[in-house]
């Protein structure tokens, strides 16, 4: 049987937005080795479903996909040590890509969601995914504006610049995605939906969904690979 969510999971994450201490946390250190398990858990059940339809994940193992809990407070104004939720990202060559690939972020408060994209590329890779959506701008499109692709995912987010991206003009007919400096498809999750029995399908419907998109972002990518 698949791994669940377990309630408290999310109760744990809910509370740890509310005592983001160092003192509560080492009170609570089984609580959060609990909580951190079963994500792994979920995430090992994930990734063997997706296999069916994203090579890229195989030999993953789920301890690789999470980030450190830790927070680097070294340059942020923010001093609390602590995430306030757990965060996992599967992609070709794992957690640390380059590549476009897959988020799930659990979080308490219905703040969870599932994403997908590729966020902030390097200044070639930007280049090169531009590019790519100049040139195929139908194909990205059938991906991005599809009516079952919008009404998960809504319209594509991302950062984006406010004047036109050199090398184009404000003609373009693709100028309003080639503004963007990240393209990422956000789908939010409430605490219900994170705790039902069927939330890894629900992971891997969002996931296969998102597969067009992520392989489209990747193309570019590879042949910068290539290049170099």
């Amino acid at each position: 049987m698949a791994t669940v969510i377990q309630k408290s999971t999310l109760q744990f994450l809910v509370a740890l937005t509310e005592h983001n201490t160092r003192e509560w946390f080492n009170e609570n250190k089984d609580r959060y080795e609990a909580a951190r398990k079963n994500h792994i858990s979920f995430l090992e059940d994930l990734l063997q479903e997706m296999q069916h339809f994203e090579p890229a994940v195989r030999g993953q193992k789920g301890k690789d996909l999470v980030y450190r809990i830790y927070r680097d407070v070294r340059f942020s104004n923010d001093k609390r040590p602590y995430k306030d939720h757990f965060g996992a990202y599967i992609a070709e060559g794992g957690r640390k890509s380059v590549y476009p690939g897959y988020y799930l972020h659990l979080a308490g408060n219905n703040n969870s969601f599932v994403a997908g994209g590729l966020w902030m590329p390097s200044a070639p890779h930007l280049k090169a995914v531009r590019q790519e959506i100049d040139y195929n701008l139908g194909a990205f499109e059938a991906i991005v504006e599809a009516p079952a692709f919008k009404a998960m995912f809504g319209d594509l987010r991302g950062e984006k610049l406010k004047t036109t991206p050199k090398g184009y003009e404000k003609e373009n007919p693709a100028i309003g995605y080639l503004r963007h400096k990240s393209w990422n498809a956000i789908m939010p999750l409430s605490d219900a939906a994170v705790l039902q029995d069927d939330f890894l399908q629900t992971v891997l419907h969002a996931f296969q969904a998102l597969k067009p998109l992520n392989d489209f972002l990747q193309q570019p990518l590879l042949d910068v690979g290539k290049e170099g």
